[in-house]
């Protein structure tokens, strides 16, 4: 069996570093918002790039008529949903293409055709065979997500190291312990990216769903904003996508580095 170095405790000195990092993100960001709202007041027509402030005050104005939190909400919920569908699907799946050449010859030619076809070339035959509802939107999320996360958890496979597979053969490991102890540990960090490329997908493809075919959601409110004229409701909405997805982004970053830092440590950090 192959036994993985123990990480290093985090001293006090990476600490003050990553801190350190973390205030110069933040004053970047403070920075950035005020060249926003000065070029926004004195150099642009408001109508084509709102100021910080009158954004905020759109974000207020939908949170009084109870719109804000509900389409965040919904768009969460499929995001989330179907990302872990996805991914609870297609991990197996790449894990088992990945150690057997005859499933990847015969499942190769139906990957790599469908990959090609994207979640929005979709979404009427969804809507179709599943419905309005929920159902059709989290598939088609997890049908983007899927494709990913199997190409990546198969790659990590094929090129982990024959080195430790032999190593573990010399030691007296069965072909269950070698997949189970090796194959899998060493397949960590091709999943870990794989999954983190497919949260991304995830929001690109609920976005321009909700944009063609919902009545909720956050691309709903970015595209029905059109209709009032209400560009501060668009960056409203445009904003708390990409603050969404920096959050869970950054979330995904503290999984790998706490609970799967031994596999992932390098990854993890960016």
């Amino acid at each position: 069996m192959v036994v993985e170095a123990e990480r290093a405790p985090t001293t006090p000195m990476q600490v003050m570093r990553r801190l350190s990092g973390i205030w110069v993100s933040v004053v970047s960001v403070l920075v950035g918002l005020v060249v926003w709202e000065i070029v926004a007041r004195f150099f642009i027509d408001p109508f084509f790039l709102p100021s910080v402030t009158s954004i905020f005050f759109g974000a207020v104005e939908l949170i009084q008529r109870g719109l804000l939190f509900e389409h965040i909400a919904i768009s969460m919920f499929r995001i989330i949903v179907g990302f872990a569908l996805g991914s609870v699907a297609a991990i197996p799946l790449g894990l088992i293409i990945g150690s057997y050449l005859p499933v990847r010859q015969l499942f190769d030619p139906y990957i790599h055709f469908l990959r090609f076809i994207p979640a929005l070339a979709l979404t009427t035959l969804f809507l179709v065979w599943f419905g309005v509802g929920e159902v059709s939107k989290v598939l088609l999320v997890m049908y983007s997500t899927g494709f990913i996360v199997v190409i990546n958890t198969a790659t990590g496979v094929v090129t982990t190291h024959k080195n430790k597979t032999l190593a573990a053969q010399t030691l007296g490991a069965t072909p269950w312990q070698i997949f189970w102890l090796v194959t899998v540990p060493a397949a960590v960090p091709s999943m870990y990216v794989g999954m983190r490329l497919a949260l991304a997908g995830s929001f690109l493809v609920i976005v321009a769903v909700e944009m063609l075919a919902a009545e909720s959601g956050l691309g709903y409110l970015i595209w029905t904003s059109k209709l009032y004229f209400r560009i501060d409701w668009m960056f409203v909405g445009i904003f708390l996508l990409g603050f969404f997805g920096l959050l869970t982004d950054y979330a995904w970053k503290m999984i790998g580095r706490h609970l799967l830092g031994r596999y992932v440590r390098e990854t993890a950090d960016y």
